[in-house]
């Protein structure tokens, strides 16, 4: 028996409740046509409202899961999110760099949606000297890609063009700098060598927010996975989450869920 489905890892933190972290890349991957794997990096304990808490695991183990999946099946792309601490950093970057990973999607996650930080002060230098280097892509907000250029950026189309290309030409990385915390609408800017596209999408109103970078960043490592060029899959991610937004539920008493699976049910539920 063979199988053309691709295989995609996300290696990043569990959201118990269900919306962020593991649990949205996951769906992410499902939905988008690709079969999902995992490298647990930390586990927290949050719902929508706030994060309570978080336990990182051993570094080691993270990397014993990582070359569990690895040794077994053919990674088409890898997908990054929490990472919680320095040394889980290094040792996912030693992961990389030793299998030589392909499409790697780093989301640099240091503060969930709530505002509960989710990666200790060290790590963020981690992050930039050591991972950012071995990803193809990185999709920071606009507060974190001031963490990785240890700067405060204003909200100013100029100023974030500048951060954008600082960030690629610093480490060879394509970088989405993502549009979400700004004012008006939600657009992002995409730079990679010699080029920039600008991503407009109208914002959704509401309070539909709880995993949308994580859902981002898994949704175009799945369609890296399936061959997409990385403008394209940038493109038809954003769309993707877009509808997910649109489509959103209020499941719980915070911010409101993503609905992952909107092409093929409803919001009342299977059919």
């Amino acid at each position: 028996m063979s199988s053309t489905m691709p295989v995609t890892l996300t290696i990043a933190g569990s959201d118990s409740g269900g919306g962020a972290g593991i649990q949205a890349d996951l769906k992410t991957f499902s939905a988008l046509g690709v079969f999902g794997t995992s490298a647990i990096t930390a586990v927290t304990a949050q719902n929508t409202q706030r994060v309570r808490g978080f336990v990182a695991l051993d570094p080691a183990f993270v990397r014993a899961q990582i070359d569990a999946v690895v040794e077994d099946f053919d990674v088409a792309a890898v997908k990054i999110g929490m990472l919680a601490n320095a040394e889980i950093v290094d040792a996912v970057a030693r992961a990389l760099r030793e299998h030589g990973l392909p499409n790697v999607v780093l989301d640099p996650v240091m503060v969930a949606g709530s505002g509960d930080p989710l990666l200790e002060d060290d790590a963020v230098e981690a992050v930039r000297d050591r991972l950012l280097p071995l990803a193809h892509l990185v999709t920071p907000n606009v507060p974190e890609a001031g963490m990785l250029l240890e700067r405060e950026l204003a909200d100013d189309d100029t100023e974030l063009r500048a951060a954008a290309k600082s960030l690629h030409q610093s480490c060879d990385v394509a970088v989405l700098l993502k549009g979400g915390h700004r004012r008006g609408d939600a657009d992002d800017l995409l730079v990679t060598t010699g080029t920039e596209h600008v991503l407009e999408a109208e914002r959704v109103p509401g309070n539909v927010t709880h995993g949308t970078g994580c859902t981002l960043s898994s949704a175009i490592a799945a369609l890296l996975a399936r061959g997409r060029s990385m403008d394209d899959a940038v493109t038809q991610a954003k769309d993707y989450v877009t509808r997910a937004i649109t489509e959103g539920v209020q499941l719980g008493k915070g911010q409101g869920n993503l609905h992952f699976f909107w092409e093929y049910y409803g919001n009342e539920g299977l059919p």
